[in-house]
C-alpha cells in the first residue's frame, strides 16, 4: 500500500554515512569523460543490489535503472552525471582524488551520492505508484560531444520512455540545502567562434604595402563587444568574450594571417541567433572594409537550459513543501551550459540548483569539494518529487 506520507529530509538521515562514502569514493576515484568505466560499474551494482531493472553502457558508460511499483501508467526521470575533470586537486583531505591530474571540481560525485541515496530510499519505501527511470550520465563535461546526446543517440527516449525529466547541480555560495528554481531559461547555451583574418603579409615598416591581420582581428574584436550593447534588448542577458588570439612570428614582420576564438553566451534561441548573426556580419564587414577576407568557424554547443513552466512549477512546490519557502530561492540565470538542455528539448521537465554553502569554492577550481551537508536534501527531495510525481 503506498504511505499517504511524503519524503522528509529526515527520513534520509539513516543513509546519510552511506551516502557521505558514497561520494567520498567517487572523489577519490575521478574518472574523466568516457573513461567512467568503474564509476558505472559501482553505480549499477548497487542498482541491482536494490532490485532496480539495470541496463548499462547507455550511450557508452551510461547506466538506466528503472524500477516500476504498482499499475500506475505515469513515469518519471531523474538524471545525475557522472565525470570529473582534468584538474589537480589541491587539498588535505582525508578523501582527496588518487588520481594524478583528475578530480571532482565540479561535484558531480555529490550528484551521483544523491541520487544513488534516493534510489535505495525509494527501493525500500516503495511508496508511488508508476515508473521510476535514474539516468546516471556519462561525459557531461565532454562539451558538445557530451552524454546527453549520445544516451539519446542510443535510444534513451524509446527504450526507457517517461513523461518528464529532472536534474540538479550544486550552488557555490547558496548555503546548504537551499533549493533554487527557475522558470524558463536557467542556464545559458555556449557557442564558439573561431575566426581565422587572412591579410598580406610584410615589412613592418611598409604596412602601407601590405594588409595587416592582426590590426584587421583587433578591429574585429573590439567591435564584436558593442554586439550585445547594441544589438540585443538590453533586459535579454548575453555575452561575446574573445578569449584566444594569436598572430605572427617577429616584431618585424606582419603576418599573413591573425586567429581569435571567441566564446558566446545565451538564454533564448532567439537571441542566440540574433548574436550568430551579428557576428558573422560585423566580422564580415571589417574584413571587406581593410581588402582582408576572414573565415568564421561558428559552432553551437549545448542549447539552454529551458526549464518548462508546469514541471518546474511542480518541482518548486515539492522543493517548498520540503525544506519551507525560505530555503527556496528564484535562480538568477547562469551563464555556464549544462548538456540536461539536450533532454529539455524533447521532454518537458526542469533542472535545479542545490546550495553548496556561502563559503564553498568555486565550480571547476582546484580546491573545490561538493558540501556532504546537501546529500539528505538533494536525496529527500529526488525522493519526494518521484513520489508526488507517481502517486
Amino acid at each position: 500500500m503506498i504511505s499517504n506520507t511524503l519524503t522528509r529530509v529526515s527520513d534520509l538521515e539513516s543513509f546519510k554515512d552511506e551516502m557521505v562514502a558514497t561520494r567520498h569514493h567517487f572523489h577519490e576515484n575521478p574518472e574523466l569523460s568516457n573513461f567512467e568505466v568503474k564509476t558505472s560499474a559501482y553505480v549499477a551494482e548497487r542498482l541491482e543490489a536494490w532490485g532496480y531493472d539495470v541496463t548499462r553502457h547507455v550511450g557508452g558508460n551510461g547506466v538506466v535503472a528503472r524500477l516500476t511499483v504498482g499499475s500506475g501508467t505515469r513515469s518519471i526521470a531523474i538524471r545525475a552525471d557522472m565525470d570529473a575533470l582534468p584538474i589537480e586537486e589541491v587539498s588535505d583531505l582525508p578523501y582527496r582524488s588518487k588520481v594524478s591530474g583528475v578530480m571532482h571540481a565540479c561535484g558531480h560525485d555529490g550528484h551521483t551520492a544523491i541520487l544513488l541515496g534516493a534510489a535505495r530510499y525509494l527501493a525500500d519505501t516503495k511508496s508511488f505508484n508508476g515508473t521510476l527511470n535514474l539516468i546516471f550520465q556519462p561525459a557531461e563535461e565532454a562539451g558538445v560531444h557530451g552524454g546527453a546526446l549520445k544516451m539519446i543517440a542510443d535510444g534513451l527516449f524509446e527504450r526507457f520512455p517517461f513523461d518528464a525529466i529532472f536534474g540538479l547541480h550544486n550552488h557555490p555560495g547558496e548555503p546548504e540545502g537551499t533549493i533554487l528554481t527557475r522558470n524558463g531559461g536557467i542556464m545559458a547555451a555556449s557557442d564558439t567562434a573561431v575566426v581565422t583574418v587572412r591579410g598580406r603579409g610584410g615589412h613592418a615598416s611598409r604596412p602601407h604595402l601590405a594588409v595587416d591581420s592582426i590590426m584587421v582581428a583587433c578591429q574585429m574584436v573590439v567591435s564584436l563587444q558593442a554586439i550585445v550593447a547594441r544589438n540585443i534588448d538590453p533586459t535579454e542577458s548575453a555575452v561575446v568574450t574573445v578569449s584566444q588570439i594569436s598572430g605572427g612570428t617577429a616584431p618585424n614582420i606582419i603576418p599573413n594571417s591573425a586567429t581569435f576564438t571567441a566564446s558566446i553566451r545565451s538564454f533564448k534561441p532567439e537571441v542566440r541567433s540574433a548574436l550568430e548573426m551579428r557576428f558573422r556580419r560585423v566580422v564580415g564587414d571589417i574584413a571587406s572594409a581593410f581588402e582582408a577576407e576572414a573565415d568564421v568557424s561558428y559552432n553551437q554547443g549545448n542549447p539552454v537550459v529551458f526549464n518548462t513552466t508546469a514541471e518546474n512549477e511542480f518541482a518548486t512546490r515539492v522543493a517548498i513543501e520540503l525544506v519551507g519557502d525560505g530555503n527556496v530561492k528564484t535562480c538568477p540565470p547562469i551563464p555556464g551550459s549544462e548538456d540536461f538542455a539536450h533532454y529539455l528539448l524533447h521532454k518537458p521537465g526542469a533542472f535545479l540548483r542545490l546550495g553548496n554553502g556561502v563559503d564553498s569554492k568555486v565550480l571547476h577550481s582546484s580546491k573545490y569539494d561538493f558540501a556532504d551537508g546537501s546529500l539528505t536534501t538533494g536525496a529527500a527531495l529526488w525522493a519526494r518529487l518521484a513520489e508526488t510525481w507517481l502517486r
